[in-house]
């Protein structure tokens, strides 16, 4: 018999599981696979000695998530961070570079870097009240509400056709576009360029890190605190039902690292029915077609400055990747997509043996789709790096169906189990000021699809046991920290 029980053991997940272990209460942890992490795993998919990381690669929000800053998850593990957080290449040659450094950056720029500058700096003037902003319940007032106020205005610049306004040139546009279509919505939108600005300011301020050996290694770091502090992980332990769930545990409280469809199926003896229909209309959106390569060497950019890039956004012009994105939001599959690749390689040689390289990388697709578009990812690639196919040594595809049976958390491949939209940001999956405790007593939803939303951060599931602690138990949030600090 435990206090709490957590289902699933993603980052959102662990990070629900530890912070209730750390305030001293018994904690289990039930997985349905057999290994512990959700989106933060890492396997050799393709040939032996080369590791990719299954689904999150590159972590914006691991030095930024308030979660992970609490936990010291930097002390805990090897955090790569590059001078260059993100480039975007177009035809002939060009490409551009989002340096760490704001002021290299708006250099390289040219014409256009005095628009960049003010488009960014004053969000890294108040980048932790953005933060604080953003990975949050937005159904609240902000603690900084010039930061919350100078986001979203320009949110709502470069989410609607007022985006054309403020660049003369094509490179800084695609930059942040390229960005900006990690949250695979509709572009231009609000969702979108939110994500998208975000994510800039946080390429100019802490960076992107890699973490050394693979994202294997955030999901370890969490899960060996957890157990240091009495709790355990059982794998192979799908939960068919949260009343069964309880009477077996016992547990006072239950946390879910969950989509609001599997709780609605797994609470439906505990849930009213008005919550339920909430839950059921809950959307989700396009999926994703991951291709792992292994490599006999790096991938050879025509622009060289790629060659230092662990992350490059590959889809030309903002015109050309609001395209083929809202094709693909339309059902289509466009010949030339947007396509977002990693190069951990660039920073971490554990990634594969001695000279050669990993290229993680995938591109959109229709919700559930089972078609194999490795051929349009390796031509958008070879676009930009001739001869990049005579390096492959061996690949390993995902379709999004694929996708969305290896994690039951991504139906039908949606990597965001949700829809990303303004509507589903401020309604995940519900209104409320504490969308992480349900109608049930002692019932608690903690995934990406609760407030900040998608991405490694933890936030989801530390938010829900924070609400836990506060509601079930009576407790405040403990400390997170290692023991030295």
């Amino acid at each position: 018999m435990v206090d709490v029980a957590v289902v699933g053991s993603g980052p959102n997940g662990l990070a629900a599981a530890l912070t209730m272990a750390r305030a001293g209460l018994s904690v289990v942890v039930h997985e349905a696979a057999g290994s512990a992490g959700g989106g933060t795993r890492t396997a050799e998919l393709t040939l032996p000695g080369f590791r990719h990381d299954v689904c999150s690669a590159v972590h914006p929000m691991a030095l930024a998530s308030p979660f992970f800053r609490a936990f010291g998850l930097a002390d805990r593990i090897e955090l790569l961070v590059p001078e260059i957080s993100y480039g975007h290449p177009l035809d002939g040659g060009r490409a551009g570079i989002a340096y760490r450094d704001l002021d290299h950056t708006v250099e390289a720029l040219g014409v256009d870097g005095r628009a960049w500058r003010s488009l960014m700096e004053p969000l890294l003037d108040r980048i932790d009240g953005v933060i604080d902003f953003t990975q949050n319940n937005l159904v609240r007032f902000p603690r900084d509400p010039l930061a919350a106020v100078s986001y979203g205005l320009r949110a709502l610049e470069q989410g609607t056709p007022a985006w054309k306004l403020r660049f003369r040139e094509q490179m800084a546009p695609a930059m942040l576009t390229g960005v900006a279509a990690h949250a695979i919505t509709r572009l231009p939108s609000v969702a979108a360029s939110g994500a998208g600005l975000l994510l800039g300011a946080l390429a100019h301020g802490g960076g992107w890190p890699v973490p050394r050996g693979g994202s294997q290694a955030i999901a370890e770091a969490m899960a060996a605190d957890l157990m240091e502090h009495g709790g355990a992980i059982v794998l192979d332990s799908p939960v068919t039902s949260i009343a069964a769930l309880r009477a077996e545990t016992g547990a006072r409280a239950i946390i879910c690292d969950l989509t609001p469809r599997a709780l609605a199926r797994l609470g439906t003896d505990e849930l009213p029915d008005r919550y339920i229909r909430k839950l059921e209309s809950f959307k989700y959106g396009a999926g994703v077609c991951k291709v792992d390569f292994a490599l006999s060497g790096p991938v050879p950019w025509t622009h060289k400055e790629l060659r230092r890039a662990p992350t490059v956004h590959l889809g030309g012009s903002r015109e050309a990747i609001a395209q083929a994105e809202n094709q693909v939001l339309a059902g289509g599959y466009p010949e030339a997509p947007y396509v977002l690749a990693s190069q951990p390689g660039v920073l971490d040689s554990s990634r594969a043996p001695a000279g050669q390289h990993t290229l993680w990388a995938y591109t959109h697709v229709p919700a559930g789709s089972t078609r194999d578009r490795s051929k349009a990812v390796i031509a958008q690639v070879e676009r930009f790096a001739p001869g990049f196919r005579e390096l492959i040594l061996e690949t390993h595809t995902s379709t999004a169906e694929d996708v969305g049976m290896h994690n039951p958390n991504y139906i039908d491949g949606d990597i965001s189990s949700g829809a990303v939209t303004l509507e589903q940001l401020i309604k995940r999956p519900v209104v409320a000021r504490e969308p992480w405790r349900t109608p049930a007593p002692g019932l608690y939803l903690g995934s990406a699809a609760t407030p900040p939303g998608p991405a490694v951060h933890g936030m989801g599931g530390w938010f829900a046991a924070r609400s836990a602690l506060r509601h079930t138990f009576g407790l405040p949030a403990p400390h997170l920290g290692p023991a030295s600090s």
